[in-house]
Order: structure tokens, then sequence, then C-alpha cells
């Protein structure tokens, strides 16, 4: 007997694993994507017999749900989840539904930087102390399609704030949350507190069994936290000041300590990623494997000897004594300063693309010790221009990753670096992010 009509808006990753899932638990399926469904996500509903739509939402075979599981991407203005809400017909996230049906325990990982790597790190970790571990959310496969298809005991989660607003009754066994910086605040009436109010509710549900993990030296979190209830037993960590439970940074070493008996201690030197925004990322995941009670030696090995995940400071290559670095992933203002910190060398800075109402501001200081020429990539470069024009000598526009590359090349001498960082969307020349770090990577290698 079926359980009752889901209804899936989006037909990406999330969504087809949604599907996957609910059919799995014998609902009736429909599946609606307002624009094209790609290929091989058609074909795997095809496969499994699931109604779908594409390139449009029918209101008729939508509005007669019970649930509704909509994809991270589509906001709460949309005319459809409008049309939902005055019926009182439930939306959630693909990440609240597939968490009714795994006993599977979660850390979950938000922040407007570093989550991707923070997770990644975390997992591991965890693959390497032995423990029975899934990777899913905002990265690789969904969350929902690993429940119906795969038994692991642990899940890392890496949680966007648009998840987050879609999760109720989901509660995290460990919660992390990196930092809050401006970021996607369109979809929050551009306001900050309502964008910080969303990432805190990674601590939703949460009891003084779980564990809540913060930066300490984050305003926004601070702000936050100081009118917030958080139930979880809590582990700030600083480059800072001293910490007595969680973690912090003395002179080169960090230390690690929850309990007062096994405290973990190790130089920043041994650690496989750089940069101080990396110091933050290692504290959190050295956090969370304490609390795992994984084995300091364990901890080490793991964060000595983990590579960096694609499109994030990703080192490409080195031709004629010029590094060249892949960040494409950073697509806001914060990511690119973060980059900018960790590069010691002369920067050639490829910057640009579809600007999110940014403020180059923070990025001025940077600007002027290290970028010797700003190479922009976008349709618009005008703002880049009235920013860093009295800062930088050389600014100029291209628009492809391959005259960028090839002006880049121009500029830069023995020992610079050339990081395309581009604090921005690339939606204007590109499919998404990945696609303008390839591009950029196979640039590089044509030189």
């Amino acid at each position: 007997m079926q359980k009752g009509r889901v209804v899936i808006l989006g037909a990406g990753e999330s969504g087809v694993g949604a599907a996957m899932l609910a059919q799995k638990e014998g609902f009736d399926v429909f599946v609606s994507d307002f624009g094209a469904i790609a290929e091989r996500y058609k074909q795997s509903l095809l496969d499994m017999n699931i109604t779908f739509e594409e390139k449009q939402h029918t209101a008729a075979a939508i509005l007669n749900a019970t649930e509704v599981i909509k994809s991270p991407g589509i906001p709460d203005t949309a005319p459809i989840i409008v049309a939902l809400k005055k019926r009182a017909i439930p939306v959630i996230s693909e990440i609240e539904f597939a968490k009714r049906y795994t006993s599977a325990k979660t850390i979950c990982i938000t922040g407007s930087n570093g989550k991707t790597t923070t997770t990644m790190l975390t997992y591991h970790i965890l693959k390497k102390a032995g423990l029975n571990v899934g990777l899913a959310g905002n990265i690789g496969h969904s969350f929902a399609a690993q429940v119906a298809t795969a038994s692991f005991d642990w899940y890392v989660l890496e949680i966007s704030s648009f998840m987050l607003d879609d999760m109720h009754e989901f509660r995290a066994d460990i919660a992390v949350l990196l930092n809050i910086t401006p970021d996607h605040l369109d979809r929050y009436d551009y306001k900050m507190s309502n964008y910080a109010a969303s990432k805190l509710r990674i601590t939703q549900n949460q009891t003084a069994n779980d564990s809540f993990i913060y930066c300490a030296d984050d305003e926004e979190t601070i702000k936050i936290l100081k009118g917030a209830k958080v139930n979880a037993t809590t582990y700030p960590f600083s480059i800072r000041k001293r910490i007595d439970r969680g973690a912090y940074l003395e002179g080169n070493n960090i230390h690690i300590n929850i309990n007062q008996i096994d405290q973990l201690t190790m130089s920043i030197t041994e650690l496989a990623l750089q940069g101080k925004h990396n110091i933050y990322n290692s504290m959190a995941s050295g956090i969370i494997s304490k609390v795992l009670d994984i084995r300091n030696q364990t901890i080490r090995e793991s964060m000595g000897d983990i590579k960096n995940i694609e499109h994030r400071l990703e080192h490409v290559a080195k031709i004629s004594g010029v590094d060249y670095i892949n960040d494409s992933k950073a697509t806001n203002v914060n990511s690119t300063w973060y980059a900018l910190e960790s590069v010691s060398a002369q920067v050639i800075l490829i910057l640009g693309g579809v600007d999110k109402g940014n403020d180059y501001d923070m990025l001025k200081d940077l600007v002027k010790k290290k970028v010797k020429a700003i190479v922009c990539l976008g349709k618009d470069n005008k703002r880049i221009h009235e920013a860093f024009e009295d800062d930088v000598d050389i600014i100029v526009n291209t628009f492809s990753a391959n005259e960028a590359v090839q002006v880049s090349y121009h500029l830069a001498k023995k020992g610079d670096t050339v990081l395309l960082s581009p604090a921005c969307a690339s939606f204007d020349l590109f499919k998404n992010y990945e696609d303008r770090g390839n591009q950029f990577k196979m640039a590089v290698k044509e030189l």
C-alpha cells in the first residue's frame, strides 16, 4: 500500500536521490524540474519508472502532494513554493527526508567558507580510522540515494544555509559552524542577521549529548550565539586565544583538548593544507575526531597526507618557475581573501564573473601588498576596475579561460603565482565553477 504522494522539485543530484529513496519507502513519486533535466538524471528516473516533467511546474500535479521535497536552489519566493505554503503542504529538504530512514549518526558542517575542505578532511580522518562512513550533502553523492542503497554508521554532511532553511525535525549529532560572512544575501532580504540565523539552524533539536563546534574568532558567529540557546556541548576553536575545552593555536602548535586527559598537539608545519583558513578547518576536524575518540596518531597522519580538493586552492602546474593555482570555488570575496592570504609569492589574480553585490574593500590591503596585475574574467568587469584602479597598475579584461591564462602567462615572472580566485559566480561565461576551473586547468596545460 502506498504511503502518500511525494513530489520532488528539482531533478539534480539531491532530487533524483530523494526520488530513489521515496520510491523505495513506498511513496507515489513525481519529479518536476522547471529547467531541463540532465541526461544522466533523466535516465535514472526512466530506469526507476518514476514519472517526471521538465521545463515546467504543473500546478495540478504538484499541489496534490502529501509532502514536497525541494532542491536547495529553489527560493521560497518561487510561485510554486508560495502556492504550496498557502495550502499548508509541508516543504522539506532532501537531507530532512533522508534522515528519517537511517539510524546512522551525522556530522553536519556549515559555514560561508571552508565547509568543503573541512568535510573532506573529516571524512578522510574517519575513513583512515576505520569507521564505516559516508560522504554527502553539498558534496559527493546524494544523502538520500546513499540511505536507499548503502548502510553507513556515520555520515559527514556538507550543509548549506539553503538546506538548513528546509530542515525542521533533523538533528545533527555533531554540528560545526566554521564562520559567517556575507554570501547569498539576495536570498535573505539582504539582511546579515537573517543569513546568520539560517546558519545557526545547524544546532536546532540538539541535546546535551550532542556536540556543537564553532569558531570563537568569528564576529558574526559570536554575535548570533549571544542571543541563542544551544543545548549541545560546545567546543570553540581559536587562533587568537587559549581555549580550555576545544582547540587553539599557540606559537606554531595546534592544541586540541576536549576532556583534559588526551590532548593532541600538532605543529602547523605538519599540515598538508596550509594557510590560516586551513588552521581553522583542521582545528574543526580535529575536535570532531577527538569527540569520536580517534587516536592521535591517525589524526596526525590524516592531516598530513590529505590531498587538496579540486577547484579549492588546487595546484595545477609550475611552468617556467610560475605556479598556477585553481581556486574557482572561490565564489565570494571572503574566499578570495583566504586564497590571497595563503599565497606567499607575488600574484597575477584572475577575478570576475557574476558579481553578487560584492564589497571588495576587504581585499584592498592584500591586493596592494601581493597583486601585480588583475586579469578580469567576466562579461562585466566595471566594478572590479572601480574597486582596484588605484591599487594595481595593470587591470586587463578577458572573456575566456584560455585568454585569461595566456594574458597571465605573459604578465608573470619566475617566482610569481597565477591565481584563479574569482570572488564571483561563474554563470556569465561558464556552466558552473567546476567548468570554469576545468577550462582554466586545460588552458594551463596547453601553455
